[in-house]
């Protein structure tokens, strides 16, 4: 089982080294100290971290012949880079040896996490107006690689990293190379290091080569076999495809790699599994209502109207369900916080994909994402003051249902009958008498509706709260610009119903 875990890290080593120029310890050594029973002891990540360099041997320099052959090689700007590298990598790997298993773990696990976040948020770090190949360093450049080339050489022998993914910034931020040019370079010098390194880490401690020779020699076949497909594709697709590629993989599997390391301190972690849970269940829901009105806008002729209020009855009524799966107000609060967190990047890169502003009827660019994430956060806070500090989750409850139910209705009337504009001081004068009206009524009812099913106040009451919520809905949601009533509504009924339970 054993080799097999092993083949799988190297393929997927392979497959960054190709794609970006990352060295094989930054998958490699997250895996084999949190899966493999024989990389666990004392000396398990040292173990790993020597494999990982002996598998970048062969696979950096088939990698950096393939660049070479295309041209994507520039040593005049990455020559001091080598040279400061691999006097450094000599020292970082006998520091490694005395750093011991636990700080050298930690640091590849969380390494492996930062690096994909990093290609996640910025794919591609090449500047607009790259220099020219074989271009001469001035002495800002000089300066620089004299840095880095001794901080990263120095990180080379003690994580085993290789340099790659450092490299690659610094060559394409700082030194302004075109991003092949850069893995390419890298990769060249990854060749040097990761020969010099491992031969370091096997004169320290020798018994690696004898007691792993199998792994040993089965990482260097499988990741350089898989480099050197992937650095075939990456000379030949768009840069921010590869970084987008490479940050998701990294990302995925430093976190699972991350949480089976600390599986026993999450487990006392009551909170994360509560969360987790009503995520689940939260899941199946949207799924469930994302599914019934896809199947009814085939089905029946739903306008773009019509239908961009069906995604708004899904988006309020999510954490009303978070809220009633939930244990306890932090729950739900935290679910809707760490929903907006999810689902925001998702959108953001959704925006670029043909036919995304046509399925949410957005009316301009960002708008669906920047909603999603002001509605969230803000019931996120609705649900901690009135569940956890008041104690009345009923609140929250009426609030999120005066706002939504009540907008809703004010968007398909007033666009459908409105005909009287409002002209009052602060109001959205684009905004109707008739559409405000049935704001009114629907928040009149719907917050009756509210309090009466989760409160547990008599009906005289349910009522007389529900007539002081609903115009101040309707007079909030009419001075409200630019969609802010997704905050601006609920959080003002909120507060008068808050305040009248205080009375």
């Amino acid at each position: 089982m054993e080799l097999l875990i092993c083949a799988l890290a190297a393929l997927a080593a392979g497959v960054g080294t190709g794609l970006a120029g990352l060295s094989a310890a930054t998958v490699m050594v997250p895996v084999m100290i949190v899966l493999c029973p024989s990389f666990a002891g004392e000396t398990g990540a040292y173990h790993a971290t020597a494999i990982a360099l002996a598998s970048d041997i062969l696979g950096s320099a088939f990698t950096s012949a393939i660049y070479i052959r295309h041209r994507n090689i520039d040593l005049k700007r990455g020559g001091i880079m080598l040279a400061c590298i691999v006097a450094m990598c000599i020292a970082g790997s006998i520091a490694a040896w005395h750093a011991g298993h636990v700080v050298l773990g930690t640091f590849s696990l969380f390494l492996c996490v930062g690096i994909g976040i990093r290609f996640l948020l910025k794919p591609d770090t090449q500047k607009d107006k790259p220099v020219k190949r074989g271009a001469k360093l001035d002495w800002k450049g000089i300066a620089i690689s004299l840095f880095f080339g001794l901080t990263i050489g120095f990180g080379t022998g003690f994580v085993g990293s290789g340099g790659g993914m450092m490299m690659l910034v610094v060559f394409t931020a700082f030194l302004g190379m075109e991003r092949k040019s850069a893995v390419g370079t890298s990769t060249l010098i990854m060749t040097f290091t990761a020969l010099i390194a491992f031969v370091s880490h096997a004169l320290v401690d020798p018994t690696l080569v004898l007691e792993k020779w199998q792994i040993l020699l089965l990482c260097i076949v499988v990741e350089t076999a898989a480099s050197i497909v992937s650095a075939q594709f990456a000379n030949r697709v768009n840069n921010r495809v590869v970084g987008l590629v490479t940050g998701g993989v990294l990302t995925v599997l430093g976190v699972i790699m991350l949480g089976i390391h600390y599986r026993e301190i999450i487990a006392t972690w009551t909170l994360l599994w509560q969360v987790l849970a009503c995520f689940e269940s939260y899941l199946i829901y949207l799924a469930g209502c994302l599914s019934f009105f896809l199947l009814a806008r085939w089905v029946f002729p739903i306008s773009q109207e019509v239908w961009r209020k069906c995604l708004h009855l899904i988006a309020y009524t999510s954490s009303l369900f978070m809220m009633y799966v939930s244990q306890d107000w932090l729950t739900a609060s935290v679910c809707c916080l760490a929903f907006a967190a999810i689902v925001y990047p998702i959108l953001h890169y959704g925006e670029r994909l043909k036919g995304y502003a046509h399925l949410f009827n957005q009316r301009h660019p960002g708008e669906v994402k920047h909603s999603l994430l002001l509605l969230f956060c803000t019931h996120a806070v609705l649900i901690a003051l009135c569940w956890g500090l008041l104690n009345k989750p009923y609140i929250a409850v009426t609030a999120i249902i005066t706002w939504g139910a009540g907008d809703t209705a004010a968007a398909l009337i007033g666009k459908r009958f409105g005909k009287h504009h409002v002209n009052l001081p602060l109001a959205d004068h684009r905004k109707t008498w008739e559409g405000s009206a049935a704001m009114l009524a629907t928040a009149l009812v719907t917050g009756f509706i509210a309090m009466l099913l989760t409160s547990p106040l008599s009906w005289p009451m349910c009522l007389l709260y529900a007539a002081v919520a609903a115009p101040v809905a309707a007079y909030v949601e009419l001075i409200s610009h630019g969609g802010n009533d997704t905050v601006t509504v609920a959080s003002a009924v909120a507060v008068v119903l808050g305040l009248i339970s205080l009375i």
